[in-house]
């Protein structure tokens, strides 16, 4: 792998870390239920792209279904807590 596409990588790695430990924090001291959700759906869409990154770093494509997957839950959860908070009208 050329040096640019690692350094890239790695790059994009330690920004999905930052991103991760802003949105914990988001997470933690949220003013409201729904901003709780927000910031664990952007937690979850923040770990699918980290497994993407080690996938593209690693040239390792058996972390597929685990992205895949993850994905699938992340969706469910949301759409299911989203499902719970509105008022039938």
């Amino acid at each position: 792998m050329s040096g640019f596409i690692t350094t890239t990588l790695i790059v994009s790695g330690v920004i999905l870390v930052i991103a991760a430990l802003l949105t914990t924090f988001r997470l933690i001291d949220g003013p409201s239920s729904l901003d709780r959700l927000v910031a664990l759906d952007t937690i979850v869409a923040v770990a699918i792209c980290g497994l993407a990154v080690w996938a593209a770093y690693s040239a390792d494509t058996t972390i597929i279904p685990a992205i895949v997957a993850l994905a699938l839950v992340g969706f469910i959860g949301s759409v299911s807590v989203a499902r719970f908070r509105v008022s039938d009208r």
